[in-house]
């Protein structure tokens, strides 16, 4: 991965300049150009914009899943060159092993680790309380509703200990209350854990919900248009003009 020999500017996420093209048999498509953000510690960052316009294609190149073409993604001043436990993720689509229990699901990256049995299964009891699935510790997948599904798959990205939360739209398959419920928990996570977030959706609602800042991809190949601060106190309300005057600003920016 190219990019330049230190970390450009503050920020726990740096991302520096980032392009992506691919090829194919019909020539080069262009994914990504010159982007760039900072993510500070502790922050809950949210990347919104229109379909195509590289939201998932970054949020793969920051979580090390994929390689820029050019340019240069820092954590802590270091250039991200592949996954790691630094970086926790989870999905739209829930990935849990449905042969394994909830308790062995959130076990398995500290399994992966080296841990011993007890400290696993330790912290694992641990994760599953804070999402609040006390009791389903023996539960198969199929036992269990999307938005149980994916706080089992929250737990078991925060069993690591991971420096930060890659989100990938991951309530998007959920129904409409299930999502509210599952913001209001997050948030709760957050707070308790102090971890940096960095939370892909097409959702505005969703993104005016949740974050302190909005960063708007918009174009083909992507690009970054506005950074945009969410000034307003937490729990939001959707019925506040000020939200809504958020959501139409989003919105505009998309477009």
């Amino acid at each position: 991965m190219a990019g330049m020999s230190q970390q450009p500017t503050d920020g726990k996420i740096v991302v520096d300049g980032i392009d992506k093209q691919f090829r194919s048999g019909s020539g080069t498509v262009e994914a990504l150009r010159d982007v760039n953000f900072a993510v500070e510690e502790g922050e809950f960052v949210c990347i919104i914009g229109s379909s195509g316009a590289g939201k998932t294609t970054l949020f793969r190149i920051i979580a090390g899943l994929e390689e820029a073409t050019d340019g240069t993604v820092w954590l802590d001043g270091e250039p991200i060159e592949g996954p790691g436990t630094d970086r926790g993720m989870v999905f739209q689509e829930y990935g849990l092993f449905p042969w394994r229990t909830v308790l062995k699901n959130v076990t398995f990256g500290l399994e992966q680790r080296g841990l011993d049995k007890q400290a696993r299964l330790e912290r694992a009891r641990e994760m599953i309380e804070l999402v609040g699935l006390d009791g389903f510790e023996d539960s198969y997948p199929k036992e269990l509703s999307g938005g149980m599904k994916q706080r089992v798959g929250i737990a078991r990205a925060l069993a690591v200990d991971p420096e930060i939360l890659l989100m990938d739209e991951p309530f998007g398959s959920v129904d409409a209350q299930t999502k509210q419920r599952l913001h209001e928990e997050l948030l709760d996570i957050w707070s308790a854990t102090n971890k940096t977030v960095l939370f892909v959706t097409h959702d505005v609602d969703e993104a005016v919900t949740l974050a302190d800042r909005v960063v708007v991809l918009t174009g083909s190949p992507g690009s970054v248009h506005e950074v945009v601060e969410i000034d307003l106190d937490r729990p939001r309300s959707r019925t506040d003009d000020a939200f809504a005057g958020y959501e139409q600003r989003l919105r505009d920016a998309i477009e």
